[in-house]
């Protein structure tokens, strides 16, 4: 039996380590858009040099999400079927993945495709990505394999740290005086992900020290128990996450702590020396 795990590249993993026997495991990218060059979201993307030249284009960078038809090129190639999206509040991903859904079962009504619209970003989707892997691997059958996904998604927690404001203030997120202003006093931003799956940024300080300070406050606020993986995904700023690193350690002893680079999608959003931490 053929099993498919695909996930729109916000997802933070560009394959799985272990994939369990018959599972193929494929990434829809995202298209990063600045001035008329347009960055597609793989693994060979340079994001310095797409970060670079958001910064020295004086407009908006965009995103495009992946289209039904790029969906539907995965879902056709498995019986079973799990895909994961960024927040639907964030993207159109998850519409396109149900639309192509519908068209393929329409066609193949014996597949069973189940999409996870995540209500976040990053390590959320390498998280589910990895649980279906664990849990087709242990024979589970595919309704309690989308049960547990459901749960997983709503128990996940993710941090944003961000330093620079240069994409937000461009976006209109926030006014091009208190981005520059921000950065001249060396501001550090936390956001969080709300329920329905958008950015709260409830926290600021000067300093990254204060801000990774908060970071281990809001997951032991959060019931993070030091058992249960923790992602951190860096935009060049290996030694934030680092620190975040040793700071979790010595607060959670043995602590599976992973730190990776940051995909395409997810550097339009932290942004240089950004950080996003999931638990």
């Amino acid at each position: 039996m053929a099993w498919m795990i695909v996930s729109d590249s916000s997802c933070e993993i560009r394959e799985l380590a272990h994939p369990a026997p018959g599972v193929q495991f494929a990434l829809v990218p995202f298209k990063i858009r600045v001035g008329e060059r347009e960055y597609v979201d793989l693994a060979t993307l340079n994001t310095q040099q797409m970060l670079q030249a958001m910064t020295d284009y004086n407009g908006a960078s965009t995103t495009a999400c992946p289209s039904p038809e790029e969906w539907a090129e995965y879902f056709l190639q498995a019986d079973n079927v799990f895909a994961f999206t960024i927040s639907s509040n964030l993207s159109g991903s998850y519409n396109a993945a149900m639309a192509a859904r519908a068209m393929v079962l329409e066609e193949h009504p014996e597949k069973k495709i189940f999409v996870l619209d995540t209500l976040s970003c990053s390590g959320a989707l390498a998280g589910a990505a990895e649980l279906a892997n664990k849990l087709i691997g242990e024979n589970q059958t595919f309704d309690d394999i989308c049960f547990a996904l459901k749960k997983f998604a709503e128990s996940t927690h993710i941090l944003f740290a961000l330093a620079s404001f240069d994409n937000l203030a461009k976006n209109g997120r926030v006014s091009k005086v208190v981005g520059f202003i921000a950065g001249r006093l060396n501001m550090r931003v936390l956001g969080r992900r709300t329920q329905d799956g958008k950015i709260d940024f409830y926290f600021k300080t000067r300093g990254e020290t204060r801000v990774l300070a908060k970071i281990l406050e809001q997951m032991d606020e959060d019931g993070y128990d030091g058992v249960h993986p923790v992602l951190i995904s860096e935009c060049g700023n290996q030694t934030a996450a680092q620190l975040l690193h040793h700071g979790i350690e010595a607060k959670w002893p043995g602590a599976p702590v992973c730190i990776v680079p940051c995909s395409g999608l997810c550097s339009f959003y932290a942004q240089d020396q950004g950080i996003i931490i999931t638990y």
